[in-house]
């Protein structure tokens, strides 16, 4: 399949705009997408920009990132219901380095091929960009009327909770226009690309390029990510689902995967993988067999964690999951990192215990009946370990435990356990 059936056939197609097709069809063609650099992370909200401009440098084209640099210190009205604070350069510089480093896991930036992907910041064209030269160069040719009409002015204007709109945010449509002109002049980009609530810009853009230039100039969108309950795409209730590792652990993005619902992970395993649409045909149908099996989730989890982290995170944080429900041992507990670990153990009783009490050693009855409280008694207790239902770091343990220094992980916590489900964190202080 060429790009754009590839996208067709993946759902990742709202709208374009007549001639794009036939352009691509061409042969090599630029096309640039922009990055918000609000954090120093993406998010899995950018996820769908980045396989887009995957499949599209797998298709033989050439990706341009744009870092808004410039934009992100106005802030686009498209989609918000408020003005959003204003980044200072240090800061958009610190996350634009980190942000580069996340693409490259995807994209090819440094390859000598044509198409090698390339990434600038749009606060270089504009830092000079006197206000009288940008009104006359650019303003001059973009009517109120033309930009009073776009959905992103008029949304913002009709809102009855709206406090209106900044002239600032106003022209962010023609800001971003002319990125795609200096685009368009300076790498002969002829594309531009975006989520939905973006078409409005892009098209601002195109008509920028055609009334100053005479050229053409094409654009294309992708459906913004919905979720199934109605509930916001990438958003839990700790946040965001970061790329960065130590944002959002690998486990914890994982199982963020696995806990898609099945009308949802149909979904996303055609947007956010790159398996072939045979592959994907043939696990939809085996998961609409068998869905108690959650097979389709399964590989969506580990495909996407092996692309954002790699296969070893992705192994980890199979094991990590496994603790809970399946054979894990005193070892894979060892192994995974502190976040991850206290991740899997979110929201299970906690107790302290003073290092210099551990020091010494506590007899396994007085362990879970009088440190910590795990048992009511020390006859349940004993009742417990004869019934061998009680577990030290995965371990089963006999009366005859002590509980000591050696049972510490990451110097600072013991995990008891009370038959299969029942799990305890003892924190040493």
């Amino acid at each position: 399949m060429n790009f754009v059936d590839e996208l067709k056939w993946r759902g990742m197609i709202h709208d374009i705009m007549p001639g794009t097709e036939e352009q691509l069809a061409k042969g090599e063609t630029t096309a640039y997408v922009g990055i918000d650099p609000t954090a120093d992370s993406l998010h899995i909200g950018h996820l769908v920009s980045v396989m887009m401009m995957k499949h599209f440098q797998m298709a033989g084209h050439k990706p341009i990132f744009i870092i808004g640099g410039a934009t992100g210190m106005i802030g686009d009205p498209s989609g918000k219901s408020q003005e959003r604070n204003l980044l200072d350069e240090e800061t958009i510089h610190r996350n634009m380095t980190a942000i580069k480093a996340q693409l490259s896991r995807f994209i090819d930036f440094n390859s000598s091929a044509s198409n090698a992907a390339i990434m600038l910041n749009n606060y270089d064209w504009m830092k000079d960009f006197s206000f009288l030269d940008f009104i006359r160069e650019v303003g001059k040719h973009i009517t109120v009327n033309y930009m009073m009409a776009k959905d992103s002015v008029k949304k913002r204007l009709s809102s009855e909770s709206a406090q209106g709109m900044s002239f600032t945010e106003f022209t962010y449509q023609l800001v971003q226009g002319y990125d795609f002109l200096y685009l368009r002049r300076n790498y002969n980009c002829l594309l531009q690309m975006g989520g939905s609530d973006q078409w409005g810009n892009i098209t601002t853009g195109g008509e920028l390029i055609r009334r100053k230039e005479g050229l053409e100039a094409y654009g294309l969108t992708w459906p913004l990510m919905t979720k199934s309950d109605g509930k916001k795409f990438g958003k839990t209730e700790s946040g965001n689902i970061w790329l960065d590792p130590s944002r959002t652990s690998p486990y914890q993005f994982y199982q963020f995967w696995l806990n898609t619902a099945d009308e949802d992970a149909e979904k996303y395993i055609k947007i956010f993988t790159l398996l072939p649409p045979a592959e994907i045909d043939a696990l939809i149908e085996e998961h609409r067999q068998v869905p108690h099996l959650r097979k389709l989730q399964k590989i969506l989890a580990k495909e996407i964690t092996c692309l954002i982290h790699g296969e070893e995170a992705y192994h980890l944080a199979l094991e990590a999951s496994q603790i809970l429900f399946g054979n894990a041992t005193s070892e894979t507990l060892r192994k995974i990192d502190e976040s991850t670990f206290l991740s899997v153990f979110e929201g299970v009783p906690q107790f302290e215990l003073k290092a210099e009490e551990l020091a010494a050693g506590i007899p396994i009855i007085d362990f879970l009946a009088e440190k910590t409280g795990i048992m009511s008694s020390k006859g349940e207790a004993r009742r417990a370990l004869k019934a061998n239902s009680i577990s030290i770091n995965k371990e089963k343990v006999g009366e005859d435990t002590i509980v000591n220094e050696n049972c510490l992980i990451d110097q600072k916590y013991i995990l008891a356990q009370s038959g299969k489900k029942n799990y305890y964190l003892i924190i040493v202080k």
